[in-house]
């Protein structure tokens, strides 16, 4: 039953975006947090070279 409702998810514009993880680490703890959007396909790169 899963595999319908993930098909159906994937019509339309939704295959045009990707969920996109990027670890950061904070300048004040060291800590990592992870910083995580839906982004359009084309901005990916962009996403991963922007340094916030």
């Amino acid at each position: 039953m899963a595999k319908k409702v993930v098909a159906s998810l994937q019509k339309g514009e939704g295959k045009s975006f990707t969920k996109v993880i990027k670890m950061v680490k904070s300048p004040k703890t060291g800590a990592y947090t992870f910083k995580e959007e839906m982004v359009l396909n084309d901005k990916v790169k962009d996403f991963f070279a922007d340094k916030k």
